[in-house]
């Protein structure tokens, strides 16, 4: 196989764990609506702290490797750690007040900008070739329908909380592009991709654990309960991010924060189909224009591809 055709084989296998990541990411929001009775706060802080921990576990051996590297990336480190606190605090809140549908599609739509941004103003990369302004152009449009079709979740009915939805969206989504770049730019700088991450997370779990001394009210409360935040923070929040850890080794972050638009199409149609959402034609163009961004990116893989690190 040529050195060509081997980088291009490696940006795939990246591409494709960040899609499967994507698809688990985009159940949590139909799940999280089963446990109506648990704050959205102590959800996302319990699902990303326990899912934290978890990974700084099974990456323990990499991050003793790794422990001087990381000690002189600390500010990334905690930085990182900031923004994956901030993330699931905001994210499920946004979707607690707009639903499902628009709190994820905002989110993880103003992502990928966000991050293009952060790649070009301080690695000095750009991203904006041809295919990916297409790709993004496709994508936030499908994003832009999705958000603005006529959705009509059966208990967010008032406008200011879908306006404070939408706003608490944009701020996920930006804390989600801030550690996505920084992960990337550690791995980048010689860490390995899970002591890149689970290093962030480990840090995340010491700040967002002890907040559910004040939100945690019913957890384990009932059966119902402690499945929605163990399925939370083992499948999407511990199994999806060691699967973006793992694509973010080939892949740029730019690149994947687009990838990750199929977080939201899966979470539009699981909330139709179980939550009782409703989504317009519009809507549904949406997410096939979204559709197509994900087969442009997943094809451009000589253009965004990079060398695999030796980790």
């Amino acid at each position: 196989m040529s050195t060509t055709q081997s980088y291009a084989s490696h940006h795939h296998a990246g591409a494709s764990a960040i899609l499967l990541a994507s698809f688990l990411w985009g159940t949590t929001g139909t799940v999280a609506s089963f446990a109506p009775d648990v704050s959205p706060l102590a959800i996302g802080a319990f699902a990303m702290g326990v899912g934290g921990l978890l990974q700084a576990l099974i990456a323990f051996h990499q991050l003793m490797g790794d422990g001087h590297k990381l000690w002189q990336l600390r500010r990334y480190v905690l930085l990182g750690a900031l923004g994956i606190a901030t993330y699931p605090l905001a994210f499920y809140t946004s979707m607690d007040l707009a639903g499902v549908a628009i709190g994820t599609v905002v989110t993880i739509g103003s992502a990928p900008f966000a991050t293009a941004i952060l790649e070009w103003l301080i690695s000095k990369k750009s991203p904006f070739n041809r295919i990916w302004l297409i790709s993004l152009g496709l994508g936030l449009t499908g994003i832009g329908l999705l958000t603005f079709s006529d959705t009509t979740p059966p208990t967010h009915q008032a406008n200011d909380a879908t306006l404070w939805g939408v706003l608490l969206g944009l701020v996920a989504g930006a804390s989600y592009a801030v550690y996505a770049w920084i992960g990337k730019h550690m791995i980048e700088s010689g860490v390995h991709s899970k002591a890149s991450i689970s290093s962030m997370f480990g840090v995340s779990a010491l700040l967002l654990l002890p907040s559910l001394y004040l939100t945690g009210d019913h957890l384990f409360d009932t059966a119902n309960n402690a499945t929605v935040v163990l399925y939370m923070a083992i499948i999407p929040m511990f199994c999806g991010y060691v699967l973006f850890s793992f694509g973010l080794k080939t892949t740029h972050a730019s690149t994947a924060t687009i990838l990750t638009l199929f977080e939201p199409v899966v979470a539009a149609i699981f909330a139709v189909l179980i939550v009782g959402e409703h989504i317009s034609a519009w809507g549904w163009l949406g997410m096939a224009l979204i559709g197509l961004c994900l087969v442009l990116q997943t094809r451009q893989s000589s253009q965004s591809a990079l060398q695999p690190t030796p980790n």
